[in-house]
Parts: structure tokens; sequence; C-alpha cells
């Protein structure tokens, strides 16, 4: 069964272990509200794999798949929030903007990029999910159970995104999704995401 995620909260980050499929997450989402008629914003380092993204899309019409918008971030972090917040604010039906990679693959997420994150959730409509995706970091202290967790957790628990963590299963067959300490099988298949029962 495909795995659903459009009943899930506004604000999300999406904290993942190195190379298990976050990217997949992020074009999932971004094919299903699609696939209902909205329009997708993604900003990213470099655009989706091209081997990837038309597999994740190819149950859509050539001009549905026009509404998935990719920007790349090719300056600062302020930069392309401007455009996504101009983009949000202007184009119509947008319900869906992924920010992947947004951050330094490791160590401590800056203040800039923090209030950056603020400012673009502040000026974007709360009926517009934003998904931020970016690599996690492990308890070294070893007191906290499970593979990985969202770096600068405290600060998007007390702005309301919601905390997820993705990693790889100990036989690496399937993902782990975890929500609010619930967690969901996931199964990376050619499109998109299927629930493991």
């Amino acid at each position: 069964m495909r795995w659903d995620a459009r009943h899930s909260g506004n604000r999300i980050h999406l904290a993942i272990e190195g190379s298990c499929g976050g990217t997949s997450i992020g074009l999932h989402m971004a094919a299903d509200e699609i696939n209902d008629g909205n329009r997708v914003l993604w900003v990213g380092l470099e655009m989706p794999n091209p081997n990837r993204f038309p597999q994740l899309f190819a149950h859509l019409s050539p001009v549905a798949s026009s509404k998935f918008h990719a920007m790349m971030m090719s300056g600062t972090l302020d930069k392309a929030v401007d455009a996504v917040i101009s983009a949000a604010n202007n184009l119509p039906s947008v319900s869906l903007i992924i920010l992947d990679d947004w951050c330094e693959k490791s160590g401590k997420i800056t203040k800039q990029e923090l209030v950056e994150i603020q400012r673009c959730s502040d000026n974007v409509s709360k009926e517009i999910k934003i998904i931020l995706i970016s690599k996690g970091t492990v308890d070294a202290s070893g007191k906290r159970i499970g593979a990985i967790f969202a770096r600068s957790e405290i600060y998007f628990k007390e702005n309301d995104f919601e905390i997820w963590t993705l990693a790889k299963s100990q036989d690496g067959h399937y993902r782990n999704l975890s929500i609010d300490e619930e967690v969901t099988k996931l199964r990376i298949v050619d499109e998109g995401l299927e629930l493991v029962a």
C-alpha cells in the first residue's frame, strides 16, 4: 500500500541518516500533492536525481508535472528563502515547499540558518506544508534510544515543527520513519514509498 503523508502537520523537520531516502520522501509527497491538483516548490543544492524523479512522477501527466517548481540554492539561504516566499505568495495553488539539504551536513545548525527558516515559515501561509530535509545526528552519549536525531530539535519543537527521523532498518531492507515516537516501516519502490505490513 502506498504511504500517504497528506494528513501530517504543516511544518516538518525531517532528519535523515545519510543516503537512506530523504529526497525520495520529499519527491513522493510532492507527487501526491501534484496528483491532487496542487503546486510544489522544491529548493535544493542540486536537482533531484534524474533517474529517480521520472520514476516517482511517471503516473502524472506532463501538464501536471509542470506544477513541480525546482529552485537551486545557488547562493546563501536568505536568497533562497526570498525566492520561496515570493513564489509561495504569487503562484496559485502552492501546497508544499520542500527545502532539501538546506544546511551543512554535520555540526550545529547556525543561528542565522534557523532565523531564515523561521522567516520562511512566518511569511508563508500556514496552509502550505513546509518540509525541511537535512542530515541528522547520532547520540554520542548513548542515553537516547534511536538511530538518528534531528539537530536543533528543541528549537524546531518550540517553533511548532513536527520532528521526523528516517533511518535504515538493521537489515537495510526497509526504512524506519519515526514521527512522535511512532515508527512506520517503509519500503522504497520505483513509484515512491510503500508501507511495510
